[in-house]
């Protein structure tokens, strides 16, 4: 699967919206990369010691690791969003909705991983799951639409 200008324009919007949803300084960068299945699955293998692709991986930067630039702007540097388009677009099918939603999907709940959600803490879960639909709802995509 490629990637169109409509899908990168719908993830700008998501991660647009997720950090004025979530208060983010406007200086705030992230990063998103597209991939194939293969190259998700050395980096789940590599760093989260799963040796299976996944949709989306997220890699944090931990604060204080960039220098600070005497009288520059005050950025605060997120991380990377590693998506992959294969897994992506099987699920899209799977889901019954576009490749765009899906997406969205994915890069909202990467960016929730860069600010500290984890689904797999029961606390955190609930609350990342509401968080991304207030964000994916904002923007007018909604589960199941096309």
């Amino acid at each position: 699967m490629l990637i169109t200008s409509q899908m990168e324009e719908t993830v700008m919007a998501v991660l647009s919206k997720a950090a004025e949803v979530l208060t983010l300084s406007e200086c705030s960068e992230v990063s998103v990369v597209f991939v194939d299945d293969e190259a998700i699955r050395e980096l789940n293998r590599d760093y989260r010691g799963k040796d299976m692709a996944t949709d989306v991986l997220s890699f944090a930067l931990e604060e204080g690791e960039e220098p600070e630039i005497i009288g520059g702007p005050e950025e605060a540097l997120l991380g990377d969003i590693i998506i992959s388009l294969e897994t992506a677009n099987r699920q899209a099918q799977e889901y019954g909705h576009s490749p765009e939603r899906e997406l969205a999907y994915l890069a909202v709940h990467g960016m929730l991983h860069l600010v500290g959600y984890d689904h797999e803490q029961e606390d955190d879960k609930a609350k990342m799951r509401r968080q991304e639909e207030e964000i994916l709802m904002a923007l007018g995509i909604n589960r199941g639409e096309e």
